[in-house]
């Protein structure tokens, strides 16, 4: 792709740095930007910068935030008794758009794998071995992708969990083994978040 202009290649590059836009997408965003009046141009800008600078992450269930507690961990309407594990904000977004789950969440930042050099220490679990043992939920919900770094981390949290008197639940197999969560049709989502069942029969089912 050849450019008649240094400042317009620069701009395409940092778009096409983004994951998901080529070239040609980030070639299309930037003349759609040109094309734009200095002040919406001014107001698309401060956007991004704000959200770089100001947004935060909740401290309770590390879900973004604009403030210490998210808005969904403040929701005194939420069933606190019942706490959804998942692996990243992307993930509360996918379940909370099937409006099937009312409880809170918890978001553990990653799974664990080895390959990749990931291992509990850099995850959430640690807070959320605390919250349990704090806010003494009835049930934890794992809604995990259903792949073997999904089931690594599920039996790690579990085996912390032995002593405690909790309902340990996964969401239902409607998603495909190897699949990623976020990719799942809500209807789906909605369906495997309703069927969960017991890690226990999870676990043995898939040894």
């Amino acid at each position: 792709m050849i450019f008649s202009s240094t400042i317009l290649e620069n701009a395409v590059n940092e778009f096409a740095r983004l994951p998901g836009i080529g070239k040609k997408t980030a070639l299309r965003l930037v003349l759609h930007l040109i094309k734009q009046s200095p002040a919406e141009v001014q107001q698309f800008t401060e956007a991004i910068d704000r959200m770089k600078k100001e947004i935060r992450f909740c401290s309770r269930c590390n879900n973004i935030s604009d403030t210490e507690v998210c808005n969904i961990c403040s929701d005194r309407s939420r069933k606190s008794e019942t706490i959804c594990v998942v692996e990243s904000l992307r993930d509360v977004i996918a379940i909370e758009s099937t409006q099937q789950y009312n409880g809170l969440y918890h978001v553990l930042g990653g799974i664990i794998s080895p390959l990749d050099g990931i291992g509990p220490d850099q995850l959430n679990i640690d807070s959320l071995l605390r919250r349990i043992k704090e806010e003494k939920p009835e049930e934890l919900i794992f809604a995990l992708s259903p792949n073997i770094q999904g089931d690594t981390t599920i039996y790690y949290i579990q085996k912390k969990l032995q002593d405690k008197p909790l309902r340990i639940t996964t969401i239902a197999r409607g998603i495909a083994f190897g699949g990623e969560l976020e990719y799942a049709d809500e209807m789906t989502l909605a369906r495997s978040i309703s069927n969960r069942q017991p890690v226990d029969n999870y676990m043995s089912n898939n040894k």
